[in-house]
């Protein structure tokens, strides 16, 4: 795995834990983008969307508080998808489905196309995390023959360990279930 710290922006704020999370959905995007024989263009999106989603996931919360603007009900460790996507704008980001992608990557949004749903999977499905391994990697492994029914199962599952958790459904999040199930 190359490492992405100099593709990062200036602003980014990641500890080497983060920076290797980063490296591991970035390089699983790519991945996937190969695989599926996505256009340059969509690819670098891709590569982009990893790399950007969690530039902002060490930051300390005013910064996050500050940047992020309107979050509703986000708590601070969901503040960095909006607080990047914001700085990604500020700096002339264009790419709106980019944006949407890192701003909605914790909670989903039913707006998304391939992008974000991508960015979504990935960052659960990156091998470094240590639940459910095998069952992720098949997963993983599933992206590029079935894009669509991976998704659901993904999303699935995060909503099932959100409940199970007793955490709180968001409703982008449920939004996003009841137009894909």
């Amino acid at each position: 795995m190359k490492n992405l710290a100099h593709e990062l922006p200036t602003w980014a704020r990641v500890s080497e834990k983060r920076l290797a999370h980063i490296g591991r959905v970035t390089e699983l995007l790519d991945s996937w983008a190969r695989a599926l024989k996505l256009p340059p263009a969509d690819a670098i999106a891709w590569h982009d969307a990893g790399l950007f989603h969690d530039a902002l996931r060490d930051a300390p919360e005013s910064e996050l508080r500050s940047a992020a603007g309107e979050a509703p009900g986000y708590t601070t460790d969901m503040l960095h998808g909006p607080a990047a996507a914001a700085r990604m704008a500020r700096d002339g980001e264009l790419r709106q489905d980019l944006l949407d992608a890192v701003r909605y990557h914790t909670v989903g949004s039913s707006d998304w196309g391939r992008l974000g749903r991508a960015l979504f999977m990935a960052d659960y499905l990156e091998p470094g995390r240590k639940f459910s391994r095998s069952d992720r990697a098949y997963l993983a492994a599933q992206v590029p023959h079935d894009f669509d029914a991976t998704f659901r199962q993904v999303l699935r599952a995060r909503l099932e360990w959100s409940l199970r958790e007793g955490n709180r459904l968001f409703p982008e999040a449920v939004t996003l279930w009841n137009a894909v199930r």
